[in-house]
């Protein structure tokens, strides 16, 4: 299995020199690339080949205006045109979106290989910078820095000015978790970031909306200021720390709640939201963007891998807040703002999103009653049942659940 360790770096002046010239180098073939891909492509209708984009690079090595190319290691502008490569391969599999150029604003990083770095009782030498290495604050107590074997090592630098160094390393597959017998479903939403089918709320700690006022501030202040000059770098890089402290809070945040998640329940069901389109109403997208679901989602599926859970996804046209949870009668209509409802058919008086959460819940138990496998590592999909007469949810979930047995 593959895994990275990520940590924080203090490079010195001279190899901070050193590793900036790389990133502007790493930028300037990437760009310079994939405009000749676009050019060649309107003019002849081909498509480039990772080779061919190679041969393209040493072409550019041999113009003397571009000869400070060959100041750096070739190894991390051998990496950007793979990566380009692989970036091209997904946009035509459907998995992203088209590439785009990079810019000197943002993130900036460089990725090195065993043939331009040396990992030594956990001091790391990097090519062009071997008469010193490359000060490393190692974060992960339980893991031995001398014992891994990195295959590939990226260096970063984010818009706020800090350094980091990522490993990648080919580690075992861990043990699978201990069975709890516990299954849960999620209704992902704003007021609350997560409710369970259990009626356990988990309340969003909405991170930007708590900066928003700060963070206009900071801009207001960096507009006042001359473009390019010094106060308006130090305005810019404040703004940049306040984003960065803001994802740093979201991630922490998203990372404990799916790992405790994962932990205490054997299947989780959750909804296939549609984000993108979510996001084009003005009114919730700055909440949704600061839900952080897609992230949520993106977890829960590779630590339901990595720890022999099953996580499933139902269909976004499921009608779970509409559905009786208990007798299973369809509402015909449903406003947003409706946030408890009683059944007309029994009589139940339903918070709107733990029925939701409930009957999300069932759908998901159907899944492992068809022959399905709570165990299984991976993710299932299941389509809507509208069409289907409803069932009383609170009379088939123990038949299904006995088909877990």
């Amino acid at each position: 299995m593959r895994t990275a360790y990520k940590m924080r770096a203090y490079p010195t002046p001279q190899q901070e020199a050193v590793l900036n010239r790389t990133f502007g180098c790493v930028r300037l073939v990437w760009n310079k690339v994939l405009a000749w891909r676009q050019a060649r492509y309107r003019k002849e209708r081909v498509t480039t080949s990772y080779a061919e984009s190679d041969r393209y690079l040493t072409e550019l090595k041999c113009d003397p205006e571009l000869a400070f190319l060959s100041e750096v290691s070739s190894v991390p502008l051998q990496q950007t045109l793979r990566h380009q490569h692989n970036a091209f391969v997904n946009f035509f599999s459907g998995r992203s979106r088209y590439p785009r150029y990079k810019s000197r604003q943002g993130r900036q990083s460089a990725s090195y290989t065993r043939a331009a770095f040396k990992w030594r009782q956990g001091r790391l030498y990097l090519a062009k910078m071997m008469d010193a290495p490359l000060e490393v604050v190692w974060s992960w107590p339980k893991v031995d820095p001398a014992s891994i074997c990195p295959t590939t090592v990226t260096v970063s630098r984010d818009p706020c000015g800090r350094w980091y160094v990522s490993f990648a390393v080919e580690v075992e597959a861990p043990d699978e978790a201990s069975t709890t017998g516990s299954a849960v479903g999620l209704d992902l939403g704003i007021t609350h970031f997560a409710v369970t089918s259990d009626g356990v709320k988990i309340v969003g700690a909405r991170r930007l909306a708590r900066r928003e006022r700060s963070l206009a501030r900071y801009q207001r202040r960096m507009t006042r200021t001359q473009p390019g000059s010094s106060n308006h770098r130090k305005a810019k890089a404040k703004i940049a720390r306040a984003h960065r402290k803001v994802g740093a809070s979201r991630a922490d945040f998203l990372h404990k709640t799916s790992s405790r998640l994962i932990r205490d329940h054997d299947l989780i069901v959750i909804e296939d939201l549609n984000v993108k389109g979510m996001v084009r109403n003005r009114r919730l997208a700055k909440a949704i963007f600061d839900s952080g679901w897609g992230t949520f989602r993106s977890m829960l599926e590779y630590k339901a891998a990595r720890y022999g859970r099953h996580l499933i996804v139902i269909d976004r046209w499921y009608p779970s807040s509409k559905t009786c949870s208990v007798c299973g009668h369809l509402l015909t209509e449903l406003s947003l703002g409706t946030r408890t409802w009683r059944c007309p058919s029994c009589r139940t008086l339903h918070d709107r999103d733990v029925n939701a959460a409930k009957n999300i819940l069932a759908a998901g138990l159907a899944v492992t009653a068809c022959g399905g496998d709570v165990r299984h590592a991976g993710v299932s999909r299941v389509r809507s049942p509208v069409k289907q007469e409803p069932q009383p949810a609170r009379a088939r979930i123990p038949v299904l659940l006995q088909g877990r047995e």
